[in-house]
């Protein structure tokens, strides 16, 4: 018994330093996950058709779809940003600043365009969750496409316009 005690003893000593290190783990684990702040987002300059890059929707929508390059930015708070652009068949231009939070998969609708050229905010903008839809699908292919490809954040704005200009972000899957 007394043999038996000793070992027991000794096994203790050698793993307590293991043990020991279990104090802060719960601590540093939960270091990371700090409630989310969303920050200001900034009216980029009123866009130009002419310089806007396409993106295809579906071939359920006669509208075109585009995304103005130079209002494209990834935040610190992992929110991209950008203005849209959707010309209808009929040629009325609509446009809107908007950003998708690829962590819960969200839409928030910042300020419309309007005809002079000048933006006005949306004073109700709140996140919505992205629908899959057949029709209106902007956002989600957004997110599928070229900001968000299995779920993951693009690093910066110029990973956004390439993966724009190529059609698709190369880590989007494709089925």
């Amino acid at each position: 018994m007394k043999r038996f005690l000793s070992r027991l003893a000794l096994l203790c000593l050698i793993h307590a330093p293991a043990f020991a290190g279990w104090g802060d783990f719960d601590y540093d684990f939960d270091a990371d996950n700090k409630p989310w702040k969303e920050i200001e987002a900034q009216l980029p300059a009123y866009p130009k058709l002419e310089q806007a890059l396409p993106f295809f929707v579906s071939s359920a929508s006669d509208n075109e779809f585009f995304i103005d390059p130079k209002s494209v930015s990834v935040g610190e708070d992992e929110v991209v940003r950008y203005t849209l652009m959707i010309k209808s068949v009929a040629g009325v231009l609509n446009v809107s600043f908007e950003g998708i939070r690829c962590n819960t998969r969200e839409k928030k609708l910042y300020a419309f365009g309007r005809k002079d050229g000048t933006w006005s905010r949306n004073k109700y903008a709140k996140w919505d969750a992205i629908k899959y839809k057949d029709v209106n699908r902007q956002h989600h292919m957004l997110f599928d496409d070229f900001f968000c490809p299995n779920n993951i954040i693009a690093k910066d704005a110029a990973e956004v316009v390439n993966a724009l200009k190529y059609g698709f972000h190369p880590r989007a899957v494709r089925q």
